[in-house]
């Protein structure tokens, strides 16, 4: 009799385990999309901004995620820095950041850029959150001297901090009008989905490297 109890009590436990590891597998993998205009969606409808559509994308090919979009229009390296605790919460297994553009825009020294993205990377990492850095490249009317400095910041930083780098987040759309809004720099619905389609091998590959990734 004590044998059988035993038994029971053993299977209890090991049923009770894998429950809470089918729990645990449940949980969707989580995503946060880190930037500007570009990630989030200005101009465009809903669910066309690239946070919904790479979500999309992703599922599509069968991983569980979801995907935060805590792009902010306007947003320089600057404003990032100062709301990069409260814009990324415990529990996130990887962030998209993708910042510059408006330093860039701005004529912001390539070293203030680099400083605080610096800074964004040494604090994610300090509270072990993976990171996949999005890249962008100066508009060549700034001058050869400031393209060469902007341009390098973001294989520097990814090398220093060993981090997966998508070299430049407009790949594809920069300078297509038909894949821009009328402005001439933001991505429209079907320059989103080329910026998805470019980018989501890189994006599988990171969350791949997360133990656990979906």
């Amino acid at each position: 009799m004590a044998f059988k109890h035993s038994v029971a009590a053993a299977l209890i436990l090991f049923l009770g385990i894998c429950g809470a590891i089918s729990s645990a597998r449940a949980e969707p993998f989580k995503i946060v999309g880190f930037g500007d205009s570009l990630m989030a969606g200005f101009g465009l409808g809903p669910g066309d901004g690239f946070t919904d559509k790479l979500g999309a994308a992703l599922r599509a090919r069968g991983h569980d995620v979801v995907i935060a979009n805590a792009g902010v229009s306007g947003d320089t390296s600057s404003g990032g820095l100062a709301r990069l605790d409260w814009s990324v919460p415990d529990g996130t297994q990887l962030v998209i950041l993708e910042l510059g553009a408006n330093d860039m825009l701005r004529g912001v020294s390539p070293e203030i850029t680099q400083k605080n993205l610096d800074a964004m990377l040494a604090r994610l990492k300090e509270r072990k959150i993976p990171v996949l850095l999005a890249g962008m490249r100066a508009a060549p009317n700034l001058g050869a001297d400031y393209q060469k400095a902007f341009d390098a910041i973001f294989p520097a930083l990814a090398a220093k901090y060993g981090v997966p780098l998508y070299p430049f987040f407009l790949d594809g759309v920069a300078g297509l009008p038909g894949l821009q809004l009328e402005d001439g720099m933001h991505p429209n619905a079907k320059g989103i989905d080329q910026m998805v389609e470019n980018i989501l091998p890189t994006v599988e590959k990171a969350i791949s490297a997360v133990p656990g990734g979906a």
